[in-house]
């Protein structure tokens, strides 16, 4: 049995390869990348083409007008497909697109094309609904982010237009910043609701793909913290009690949120996931912090004085403050990664250039700016982002 259907996906490829090849040239149509797609989008259901995933991405590299092209060939390829391997791969690879460093691909928006609903075509519903399910909500993650990140490069766009206008610098104001910590925060909801439902998921594919999603949520984890530390700081100083409530509110569901973390990827160690098992243990929200917020809504709050310390925004002058970012950062060893600790706040960044290692199939393309553990396959160099 799977002997045949190992062979029935080859045929289903091939058959794709030939269709694609004959189906000429057009404003959105390339038979070169969509053969490039469909081999990259294989039945073979241990492992991602590395190979040909990075020949995908070297055509975005090459001119942004292959975007278009790429991104309509992985929409009819998963439109068309039943099978849930071919889905999740379209999927990855989609995910791969989005941490190539253009700005079209900032600009996206929603995705062309629904995975809500899928449903696996040549399995049992009682052997599908976890690989359903996993599909469905990495669809419903990516989504989400191509969303936000559009929406993050709409407000930058138009604040250079203002810029440009006004002849000044336009900074976000607080309750922007805190409807943004918010939407990391939905973010990461979202990251968490992808993972295997049954042990009998542990399969190459699965796998490979929670490596790309362990990635992320550390890249969204520690925008989250960067961001929080530089929010608290403004509502300390500008101590308005609307700001603090809603500060609160973040605060209060990012304790929740720690515990889970920590329980999701104590999971995907015990599963296997490679780039899970050198992840730092999520630190807990300090109490001080929920307590000075509660007392700047009861007015009970004093202000403290701010003093600058080189990141572009003050520091509590105060030790015993959990916001206090220190310069010298402690360097990891093992991986090289620096780690910049606000007083119980971890920020994970890595230092320019840095070159680790790691199984992401994203391979050079990636652009996280994030923790990636050092294992065993390719070295890359990680680029800066343009954060969103």
């Amino acid at each position: 049995m799977r002997l045949w259907k190992k062979a029935s996906g080859l045929l289903k490829d091939k058959n794709s390869i030939i269709v694609a090849r004959f189906s000429g040239n057009g404003p959105f149509r390339n038979p070169d990348l969509e053969t490039v797609i469909i081999k990259a989008t294989s039945h073979d259901e241990q492992k991602i083409d590395c190979k040909n995933v990075q020949r995908v991405f070297h055509w975005i590299r090459v001119s942004p007008l292959y975007l278009k092209p790429l991104v309509m060939a992985i929409s009819i390829r998963v439109r068309k497909t039943r099978s849930w391997v071919v889905a999740l791969k379209g999927l990855v690879l989609m995910h791969g697109v989005f941490t190539v460093d253009i700005p079209v691909v900032q600009r996206m928006g929603k995705l062309p094309f629904d995975l809500s609903n899928f449903s696996d075509g040549h399995m049992s519903p009682e052997k599908a609904w976890g690989f359903n399910a996993f599909v469905r909500a990495y669809f419903a993650y990516l989504d989400q982010r191509s969303c936000f990140v559009s929406y993050e490069a709409k407000k930058m766009s138009n604040r250079i237009k203002q810029r440009n206008h006004k002849d000044a610098e336009v900074e976000e104001t607080l309750m922007e910043e805190l409807e943004k910590l918010q939407k990391l925060q939905g973010l990461i909801d979202r990251l968490m609701q992808i993972k295997p439902g049954n042990m009998n998921m542990n399969v190459g594919l699965i796998l490979e793909a929670m490596d790309c999603v362990i990635v992320e949520v550390f890249d969204i984890y520690s925008k989250f913290c960067k961001m929080i530390a530089k929010v608290l700081l403004r509502i300390y100083d500008i101590g308005g009690k609307v700001e603090a409530g809603i500060g609160l509110n973040v605060l209060q569901k990012a304790t929740i949120q720690g515990d889970e973390l920590t329980l999701y990827i104590e999971f995907c160690r015990q599963i296997g996931v490679l780039n899970a098992s050198q992840c730092p243990k999520i630190q807990r929200i300090p109490e001080e912090d929920i307590q000075d917020l509660e007392n700047i809504i009861s007015g009970a709050f004093h202000k403290k004085k701010m003093e600058g310390n080189g990141y572009g925004y003050g520091g509590v002058n105060n030790e015993d403050k959990a916001i206090v970012v220190v310069r010298n950062c402690e360097n990891d060893s093992e991986n090289g990664l620096t780690t910049v600790i606000t007083h119980q706040w971890e920020v994970f960044d890595d230092k320019e250039n840095n070159i680790v290692t790691t199984i992401n199939p994203f391979e050079e393309s990636s652009s996280y700016k994030t923790l990636v553990p050092s294992s065993v396959q390719n070295q890359i160099v990680l680029p800066d982002l343009i954060s969103f």
